[in-house]
């Protein structure tokens, strides 16, 4: 017996994994994260499956259903929203596992902030403006250390892409602000690859507003950075006078 770890994506069935799929249709006992995941994926599930949805759950109810399904000899999908590892608190999980000797695994999935990236059709890294991608929060319910915080990630020039932080936005938007300046880009985009998804583009100064007006405050990814502007400078890795090791530049 087996639990597997399962990242299903931001919410498109068809940016689930083959593995993913695979591990869906032969599952006897699943366990998702609740309205995170697509029911559309939940439909690939066999019908005679035991399911139970996360949000309900705590962990120790989340343990006793493994605990379960061990008994029976039944492996279990633990399916989580985007990548499990990022924000998919299943560190807690996988320790009481180990500690009931329970073998598991993860399999990784596509995260939200990749979905956010392809539906703005946006590079995050770009030349010149911007080498580094940032995967963080802002601070709520849940704080974040204080070298962690916006106000000090603010200052790399970094692309930021913002989990769980959308209802937030006029205090993040402002805080940014102080550091990158109003003008900076800055986008919202809601359940990624859902059916109704949206799509919210700004800068820090007007992002909040336009944000607010589109009625957007849950389940969204905040993207921040000049890698969003169309002006950024260009690779130069195409570029006619550019060598490297397949290519001879020629001016």
């Amino acid at each position: 017996m087996r639990v597997y770890f399962v990242g299903s994506g931001p919410g498109d069935p068809d940016l689930l994994t083959i593995r993913a799929h695979r591990l869906l249709r032969e599952c006897r006992i699943c366990i998702y994260a609740g309205s995170l995941v697509n029911p559309a994926i939940l439909n690939l599930i066999p019908g005679t499956a035991e399911r139970y949805d996360s949000a309900g759950m705590t962990l120790p109810r989340i343990v006793d259903a493994f605990r379960e399904a061990h008994r029976k000899g039944a492996d279990v999908v633990r399916l989580h929203s985007g990548d499990p590892s990022l924000y998919g608190a299943i560190r807690e999980q996988m320790n009481a596992l180990g500690r009931l000797g329970i073998e598991y695994e993860v399999v990784p999935g596509v995260s939200s902030f990749q979905a956010a990236a392809a539906a703005l059709k946006a590079e995050l890294t770009v030349p010149e403006a911007a080498q580094t991608v940032i995967l963080t929060r802002g601070s709520g319910r849940t704080p974040v250390p204080a070298d962690q915080d916006l106000s000090v990630l603010g200052r790399t020039g970094a692309t930021l892409c913002l989990f769980l932080s959308a209802g937030r936005i006029r205090d993040i938007a402002e805080t940014l602000a102080r550091h990158r300046g109003e003008g900076c880009p800055a986008a919202v985009v809601y359940r990624a690859t859902w059916p109704d998804q949206a799509i919210v583009r700004g800068t820090l100064a007007d992002i909040a507003g336009k944000t607010e007006t589109a009625g957007v405050g849950r389940t969204a990814m905040v993207i921040v950075g000049e890698a969003l502007s169309q002006e950024a400078p260009s690779s130069k890795l195409y570029a006619p006078g550019f060598s490297h090791g397949f290519r001879e530049g020629k001016p």
